[in-house]
């Protein structure tokens, strides 16, 4: 994909117009939408393996700058290989992404609270994020169909569990009418950069929330923040996802859309990302957006048991991106992260896909310009 670069100064400059109601010209504290320039992509083929293990599900992506690496977390239920994140490399010192710039160099097992690796099918292992501490946070989906709760939890680079995060009662999947849904639960997690809060997003919302995403229904997720330095849950906001993108064909095929991954500028604005997914739909189903977040005038909800039937204020969302105006196949992306500096002094966002393991899908990473 060498050479290949797309300027998105429309789009940016309408998401800009959206907001410019309540976004003051110029403002430089993440409340104005980034300009993305798209600078190529590198693919990974399914069944590529590393020190034993298979490669794939690579559900979230962070950023270590003082080692200069990546750390990206497989969502494997334990069932290939026990639960673990890779580290990794990407060469973008041309200032562009190709096939053959990302290296494995490295992975990490993780443990769970008792010291040994989890079972198999013990945990869904969803977000990563890292902390300014240097430790990792990683959280589970749960699975709700056997009543297994999700969780947040933090790490030692070595994958060594160091303790774990509240999680409210109403997260909990107690019944068929309470809690977390099925492969819809804690899938976005990162941290401002000043190190003070933590988000964990929900991908939908919780059954007593409110519906899932439909091709006729939007979702009210709700987004957890944690102060970490108290270790305790702060607040919970609102984020109304969007219904989903294409019909299945035929129409009783799977189908979602959903809220997989944020990336703050600061505790009040940040870049979120949705991934829908049609059976059948056209091209390989997957239509992947990111938008610009304010929080500033949402409602707090934390301590609701539901929020049906409430009037709370949403967060603030624009669109920024729909990634099917690259022009190219477009896997199961759910991971985004600010990685090093470019060699023109922009700063890179490299996003990462989930082949959920399956032959005819690949782990795809794309590299955008963040202005």
């Amino acid at each position: 994909m060498r050479g290949m670069k797309r300027s998105f100064a429309a789009i940016v400059a309408a998401a800009v117009a959206c907001a410019a109601g309540s976004v003051p010209a110029g403002a430089s504290d993440g409340s104005k939408p980034p300009a993305l320039e798209f600078l190529g992509q590198a693919i990974v083929p399914t069944g590529t393996t590393f020190a034993g293990t298979t490669v794939g599900g690579l559900s979230s992506i962070a950023y270590d700058a003082g080692r200069g690496v990546f750390y990206s977390l497989s969502d494997d239920q334990s069932q290939l290989n026990p639960a673990r994140f890779y580290t990794l490399r990407v060469d973008v010192s041309d200032g562009q992404l190709n096939n053959g710039d990302v290296s494995f160099t490295g992975v990490t097992t993780l443990l769970a609270p008792d010291g040994a690796p989890y079972p198999t099918a013990s945990l869904d292992p969803e977000g990563l994020t890292l902390a300014k501490s240097g430790e990792l946070i990683v959280t589970s989906e749960g699975i709700a169909t056997r009543g297994i709760a999700p969780w947040v939890r933090r790490y030692s680079l070595g994958g060594m569990f160091l303790g774990d995060l509240p999680v409210p009662d109403a997260f909990l999947p107690t019944s068929a009418a309470h809690g977390v849904r099925q492969n819809l639960a804690f899938e976005a997690a990162a941290v401002a950069p000043n190190g003070r809060h933590l988000f964990v997003g929900m991908e939908n919302a919780l059954v007593q929330d409110g519906p899932a995403a439909t091709l006729t229904t939007e979702s009210p997720s709700r987004i957890l923040r944690y102060n970490l330095a108290t270790g305790r849950l702060d607040a919970q906001y609102v984020y109304v996802n969007d219904r989903v993108a294409e019909p299945p064909v035929p129409a009783t095929n799977f189908s979602v859309n959903g809220l997989v991954e944020l990336l703050p500028f600061n505790d009040n604005f940040m870049l979120s990302m949705e991934r829908s997914f049609s059976v059948g739909a056209p091209g390989t189903g997957n239509t992947i957006k990111l938008y610009s977040v304010a929080f500033p005038g949402a409602g707090d909800v934390d301590g609701l048991e539901s929020i049906a039937g409430t009037t709370v204020r949403p967060v603030e969302k624009t669109l920024l991106l729909d990634l099917r105006t690259l022009g190219i196949p477009l896997d199961n992306v759910e991971g985004m992260t600010i990685g090093p500096t470019l060699p023109d002094g922009r700063r890179s966002l490299v996003l990462v896909s989930d082949n959920n393991f399956a032959p005819a899908q690949f782990t795809q990473f794309l590299l955008f310009a963040l202005d």
